[in-house]
């Protein structure tokens, strides 16, 4: 069964850092997808950041390039996701998800969800 972990989450100000971990376990972590969404009340969960645990290939959405990094540490099997710079939008629950297929994650339909971790960024 696979199993995600999202933790690393809390309340920061406007320009802080915080650090996101998606431990994940239940399946073979060095030949899969990987994605962060994040979800606002009335809004559909959307992909802002994916990597390949295969290649460590990355994707970024605009709104966050040059201030978030994902990483992945396949000997831990977790992914990171290192967010600098927050302001008050990024504010959102934060859900990662895992795919064989990256085509699945990029369509946001992929079958292993966690729980989600709030990230509230005050101004």
């Amino acid at each position: 069964e696979v199993h995600l972990v999202e933790s690393g989450g809390g309340l920061v100000q406007a320009g802080g850092s915080l650090r996101l971990s998606c431990a994940v376990s239940g399946f073979t972590f060095d030949d899969y997808s990987v994605g962060w969404f994040r979800q606002v009340p009335g809004k559909e969960r959307q992909l802002f950041s994916s990597i390949s645990t295969f290649d460590g290939s990355t994707y970024y959405a605009d709104s966050v390039k040059g201030r978030f990094t994902i990483s992945s540490d396949n000997a831990k099997s977790t992914i990171y996701l290192q967010m600098n710079n927050l302001k008050p939008e990024d504010t959102a629950v934060y859900y990662c998800a895992a795919d064989a297929s990256s085509g699945r994650i990029l369509l946001g339909v992929a079958n292993d969800w966690g729980q989600g971790t709030q990230v509230t960024v005050s101004s």
